[in-house]
């Protein structure tokens, strides 16, 4: 989430700053890559209950991704709107 917005990704509107609480960074993540990433914690999974797009298995909180040496090429989609 950091990333994109301090890169001026558009579709990203981390309303919250990173806190966890506004589920307006919500992302897709490509379905290939899901088992490289941790698995969501509880907060996060309850956050996600709060997406104004569609929920899908894929989803996740771009805040809650810690992207590093080997996630450098981690694919995300933007839901159609995030508030």
């Amino acid at each position: 989430m950091r990333t994109a917005v301090d890169n001026g990704i558009r579709g990203i509107a981390a309303t919250c700053g990173g806190v966890l609480s506004c589920a307006t960074c919500h992302v897709y993540v490509d379905t290939a890559q899901l088992v490289q990433l941790p698995a969501p914690a509880v907060r996060e999974l309850e956050t996600l209950e709060f997406t104004l797009a569609e929920r899908k298995p894929n989803s996740r909180l771009s805040c809650q991704l810690t992207v590093d040496k080997k996630m450098e090429e981690l694919i995300v989609y933007l839901p159609d709107t995030q508030i």
